[in-house]
């Protein structure tokens, strides 16, 4: 298998974001975070949050990545299952959900599409942005972003 091991170079954008007392907070993760699954969910298990902490993380052109951290459990939503066929964090994400390359198909999301669904982005939506090929990975994350009241700080973060 031709995957690419994924590199701080690759990364485009690396943030964390969680919910304390009602309220979104946005940070940047250092793009060596998001390497691999492990020291994703090494980084965002240091942070609080009430529902989880959610990991967002965009290689290039070609997919996004979104984990959330609770505890009651791990959701992971890749935006392009076959990502899993180039790349290693896309590979690993796609192990973890317990799935194989016959399970993968190009431009349809693979995992957990309802992970946002508690705060009002259902998964028919996430569906949607994932089949969308106009936008680029990190416009489709913020579109949801948006959806969550969180552009700005989103912004911020990715800047």
């Amino acid at each position: 298998m031709g995957t690419q091991v994924v590199s701080v170079e690759d990364i485009d954008l690396s943030i964390v974001f969680w919910r304390e007392e009602g309220v979104w907070q946005v940070s940047s993760l250092p793009a060596r975070s998001a390497v691999s699954m492990d020291s994703l969910i090494t980084a965002l298990s240091r942070f609080p949050g009430e529902g989880g902490v959610f990991g967002a993380v965009t290689i290039g052109d070609d997919f996004f990545l979104l984990v959330r951290e609770a505890g009651q459990g791990r959701w992971i939503l890749l935006s392009d299952g076959a990502a899993s066929w180039d790349w290693s964090l896309a590979e690993e994400a796609v192990d973890m959900l317990g799935l194989n390359d016959d399970d993968v198909e190009e431009l349809e999301p693979a995992g957990d599409v309802r992970l946002l669904e508690e705060f009002g982005i259902s998964g028919e939506d996430i569906e949607l942005l994932c089949s969308n090929e106009d936008l680029y990975p990190d416009e489709q994350l913020s579109s949801i972003a948006e959806r969550l009241g969180i552009a700005a700080q989103w912004s911020r973060a990715s800047g």
